[in-house]
C-alpha cells in the first residue's frame, strides 16, 4: 500500500490499481420514453409553467422488512425538514398525492425495461414482488419509492474483460427539487412517478478508464430503446473503493469528459484519509473540477418492505420469447450496416446522432438511394441551422418527418427529380407551403430534346458533360438533369 501511495503522489509513473485494491461498479437510473407514468395515467412530462397549487408534508422514518430504520433514513429525519409540493390540476392525480392506490404497472415501460435487461444478457425473473423503498428526503409525497426487481447475473464485455450486471430494476423517479433551505424543501411533482430504469453492476470494474467505458457501454444499450434525451433525464452513480476504505459512492457521475478524472482524485482522497487514519464511507456528490462532496451516510439494506396495494409481478416465458424477436440493434451493429449502404462515416455519425428513427422511416420510402435520404437528413439538421439561422428545435417544427416523407413520395412518383429537393426543403424552412414549395416547373421531354439538340448542333464536338453545363445555363431550374443527361450521351453517342 506504501508503494501504491507514492504510485499515486508521483504522476509521472503509471499506477498499478491491483496493488491498490481498487474496485468499481455503475448503477445508472435513465428515464424511459413511454407516456405515461409507472404506476398512473398522467403524462411523463415535465412543465415550465406555474403550477395550479401546493400541498404541505412531514415525511417520518419507518423501519424497513429487516425491522430496522436505515441510517441514511435517520439522518434525513434527524434535519426536520417541512415539504411542498407543487402541483397541476390538469396533469397530477390522486396517486402523485398519495391520497389513492396505484394502477397496474404500465406495461410499455415494463416492455422496455426487459428489452434492456435481455441486452445487457440478464436472467429475467418470472415472479417478483413490488417493493416500497423508504425515502424520506422529500423527493416522493408518500416518504417511499417503488421499485420492482426484473433481471439479475447479466454481463457487459469491455475491453479489460466482463463486466457482471448485479440487477435489473424498474421504478419511479422522484419528484424534482425547486428550492431547498435548512427548513423546507420544495418539489414539483411532474417528474415523480417517471418510469425508471435502474442497472447496477458488481464491482468488477478495474480502472478508471474500464469505468469510462463500462457506462458507455451501458449508454449505448439504453439510446438502442425507448428512454428519454437531455439534461436530468440519465442520473450515474459510481461505488468505488480502495484497500483499507470503505465504500464510497459518488452522485451526479455522468459526464463521460470527467469520468476518469473524478476516479483518481477520489482514490487520492481515500489515500489521504487512511494516512490520517480514518476509512468510512458515504454518499458524496460530483463536482465540475473532478472533486466530490459530502451528501450523506451510506445507506444500509434496511429500507425496502412490500407493496401491499399491488400483486405480484409475473413474467411469463411466453412474454419474454416475444420481446427477444424485438430487440433493437445496437449503435456498433448499425453502423456496420450503413457502410455496406455506401454512407460515409460523416454521414453515418450524423444518423445515428440521435437522427436513426426518421433516418429508418424515411428509408422505407426510398429505399433506392440512403446516401440521398441520409444527406436530406444532414441538411435538415445542419445546413439549414447556419443559413437560415435557427435553432434546431425551430427547424424541426417546419421540417417535420413527416413532410420528409411527402418528399421522397413525390419522388419515388416522378414528380420531382432528386436535384429539386434541397430547393424544395429550402423553400419549406424559409415559410413556403409545402403544397406549394412541390410545385416544380418542368419542360416537357420533347421540348427538352428539342433544345438540346439545338445547343449540339451550335457548338458541336464536346463531351456531354460540357454540353449539360450549357443546358443549365439556358434552361436553369426546370430540367430535369437525369433526363437530360441520358439525351445528352444518346445524342453525343
Amino acid at each position: 500500500m506504501v508503494k501504491a501511495i507514492k504510485e499515486i503522489e508521483n504522476k509521472s509513473l503509471e499506477i498499478d490499481y491491483s496493488k491498490l485494491g481498487f474496485k468499481a461498479g455503475l448503477e445508472i437510473h435513465q428515464q424511459l420514453d413511454t407516456g405515461k407514468k409507472l404506476f398512473c395515467n398522467c403524462p411523463s412530462y415535465l412543465r415550465s409553467d406555474e403550477p395550479h397549487f401546493s400541498i404541505n408534508r412531514k415525511l417520518h422514518a419507518v423501519a424497513g422488512e429487516t425491522g430496522e430504520i436505515d441510517v441514511a433514513v435517520t439522518h434525513e429525519a434527524s434535519l426536520g425538514r417541512n415539504f411542498i409540493y407543487q402541483a397541476y390540476k390538469d396533469t397530477t392525480c390522486l396517486v402523485e398525492l398519495d391520497e389513492c392506490p396505484p394502477y397496474p404497472i404500465n406495461e410499455l415501460a415494463l416492455e422496455e425495461a426487459l428489452k434492456i435487461a435481455l441486452l445487457l444478457n440478464c436472467e429475467i425473473y418470472p415472479f417478483s414482488q413490488i417493493m416500497r423503498k423508504t425515502v424520506i428526503d422529500g423527493s416522493n409525497t408518500s416518504g417511499f419509492q417503488r421499485t420492482i426487481l426484473i433481471a439479475h447475473d447479466g454481463y457487459l464485455e469491455t475491453s479489460s474483460g466482463k463486466i457482471r450486471v448485479d440487477t435489473v430494476c424498474l421504478e419511479e423517479d422522484a419528484a424534482r427539487i425547486v428550492e431547498k433551505n435548512e427548513k423546507t424543501a420544495t418539489y414539483r411533482l411532474d417528474r415523480l412517478g417517471i418510469p425508471l430504469i435502474e442497472i447496477a453492476t458488481a464491482p468488477d470494474i478495474k480502472n478508471p478508464e474500464q469505468v469510462k467505458e463500462s457506462a458507455l457501454k451501458i449508454g449505448e444499450i439504453l439510446r438502442a430503446c425507448k428512454v428519454k434525451r437531455g439534461i436530468g433525464t440519465i442520473r450515474q452513480d459510481i461505488n468505488m473503493s480502495i484497500k483499507g476504505h470503505e465504500r464510497v459512492e459518488i452522485k451526479g457521475f455522468q459526464d463521460p469528459s470527467m469520468m476518469i478524472s473524478t476516479v483518481k482524485k477520489e482514490i487520492e482522497r481515500q489515500l489521504q484519509e487512511i494516512k490520517d487514519g480514518k476509512k468510512i464511507g458515504d454518499v458524496r456528490g460530483a463536482l465540475e473540477n473532478g472533486e466530490t462532496e459530502f451528501l450523506r451516510p451510506i445507506p444500509s439494506g434496511a429500507r425496502m418492505y412490500p407493496e401491499t396495494d399491488l400483486e405480484l409481478l409475473k413474467i411469463g416465458r411466453d412474454k419474454i420469447n416475444e420481446i427477444k424477436k424485438k430487440l433493437p440493434k445496437l449503435k456498433h451493429e448499425i453502423s456496420s450496416e450503413l457502410k455496406k449502404k455506401g454512407l460515409t462515416d460523416e454521414l453515418i455519425s450524423l444518423i445515428l446522432d440521435e437522427n436513426l428513427d426518421e433516418f429508418s422511416t424515411l428509408l422505407r420510402v426510398y429505399d433506392k438511394d440512403a446516401n440521398l435520404v441520409a444527406k436530406m437528413v444532414s441538411l435538415w439538421r445542419s445546413e439549414f441551422a447556419s443559413k437560415l439561422k435557427k435553432n434546431i428545435d425551430e427547424i424541426r417544427s417546419i421540417l417535420s418527418e413527416r413532410i420528409l416523407e411527402t418528399i421522397l413520395e413525390k419522388l419515388v412518383k416522378g414528380e420531382i427529380s432528386e436535384s429539386d429537393i434541397k430547393g424544395i426543403m429550402l423553400k419549406i424552412a424559409s415559410g413556403t407551403p409545402i403544397d406549394e414549395a412541390l410545385k416544380i416547373e418542368k419542360i416537357s421531354h420533347d421540348s427538352l430534346e428539342e433544345e438540346i439538340e439545338k445547343i449540339v448542333k451550335e457548338k458541336p464536338g464536346m463531351k456531354a458533360n460540357a454540353y449539360m453545363g450549357l443546358v443549365i445555363q439556358k434552361l436553369g431550374s426546370i430540367v430535369d438533369k437525369r433526363k437530360a443527361m441520358e439525351i445528352l450521351q444518346r445524342i453525343v453517342k
